[in-house]
């Protein structure tokens, strides 16, 4: 039996209110994740149980305070996220993180909102996203839905377009239908592909200003376009993203990435499970990892339901999905050898 140890932590009542969660849920939720009891006793937390789960107990709440004090929002995201962190630590081994690994990543502010809102990574995957950005002429932001890879890839584009790194902002993905047929959508052509553009709009609206955003687009700074537009061009001094790439073919992948010039940089955004091309047709992201890795100032960053920050249960609803393409794709080998078995019989 483990053995019971107490660990007490001095809080301000203004720090408590930061982290103990709507009735004190987060709080709620560190205990039953570890498996110890938290009292708060004049300003003073008591963390019973035993010693492992105490000290982890502990150290999140420290680092939450830590965060709490810089001025950094704390959500739901923030705590599951860190007791995830801790969860995969193990008691005989060094800690793969370091304790104050969230106010870290909080330290990086790519740039703000038009309403003054921060834009900072909030996941390890997203700070190494970032950095690879940062640091590489191409990278590739792969993983699914509500992992921040176009969110995180549009305020970099701005903040280099801002500072003047480049001259220009080309934001582009394949207009494939998700079930439905642009043909029977309304009105001329830049009408039925904005829609699939929407998310890269809504994203320069938030961080840019619509006014600033009409007034670039005008001049012909910023440019929203379906990839086949990219045929044919050279692309210098900009910051291209190309979204959705997992809807590319390997024909469309590889002129894409022909296009680019010199002072460029590109960030190439796909969600592999999400494919709305042909079952017959391969996916122009999937050639792409196995011909492009091991070139130099190119990176494939693999985001995972880990680096989710949108609600809670998207995080969930990612995560049971992959087990479940997991658990299907193991049926298939299971059922190919025994397949192959009975054949050698």
């Amino acid at each position: 039996m483990s053995e019971i140890t107490e660990l007490r932590l001095s809080l301000s009542a203004e720090d408590e209110r930061g982290i103990f969660g709507e009735n004190d849920s987060y709080i709620r939720k560190i205990e039953d994740s570890f498996h110890v009891e938290i009292i708060d006793r004049n300003g003073e937390l008591h963390i019973i149980g035993d010693k492992e789960g105490a000290g982890k107990a502990a150290s999140i709440i420290r680092e939450l305070v830590q965060l709490y004090r810089r001025g950094g929002g704390i959500e739901e995201q923030s705590i599951n996220y860190a007791i995830t962190l801790k969860e995969e630590e193990k008691s005989s081994s060094k800690p793969r993180y370091s304790e104050n690994v969230l106010v870290d990543i909080d330290k990086d502010v790519i740039c703000h909102t038009i309403s003054g809102k921060p834009i900072k990574p909030k996941t390890i995957g997203q700070k190494k996203y970032i950095d690879a950005i940062r640091n590489k002429m191409i990278v590739f932001g792969l993983g699914p839905a509500g992992t921040g890879k176009t969110y995180l890839a549009m305020a970099m584009a701005i903040t280099a377009f801002q500072r003047e790194e480049v001259s220009r902002i080309i934001l582009t993905r394949p207009a494939i239908e998700a079930g439905e047929k642009l043909g029977f959508l309304p009105g001329d052509l830049q009408s039925k592909v904005d829609p699939y553009l929407r998310p890269l709009y809504d994203a320069l609206y938030q961080i840019m200003g619509t006014e600033n955003f009409i007034k670039n687009m005008e001049k012909g700074l910023i440019e929203v376009a379906p990839l086949a537009y990219m045929r044919g061009r050279t692309l210098d001094n900009a910051f291209i993203i190309l979204d959705e790439a997992q809807n590319t073919t390997p024909a469309q992948m590889k002129m894409f990435l022909t296009r680019i010039g010199f002072g460029s940089k590109v960030i190439i955004t796909g969600d592999a499970s999400q494919k709305d091309l042909s079952p017959d047709v391969k996916s122009g992201l999937d050639v792409a990892q196995s011909v492009l890795k091991g070139i130099e100032d190119i990176e494939f960053c693999t985001l995972t339901s880990n680096d989710v920050v949108r609600h809670p249960l998207v995080q969930k609803i990612v995560k049971a999905y992959e087990d479940y393409e997991k658990k299907a794709v193991n049926k298939q080998k299971t059922k190919s050898i025994r397949k192959l078995e009975k054949s050698h019989k």
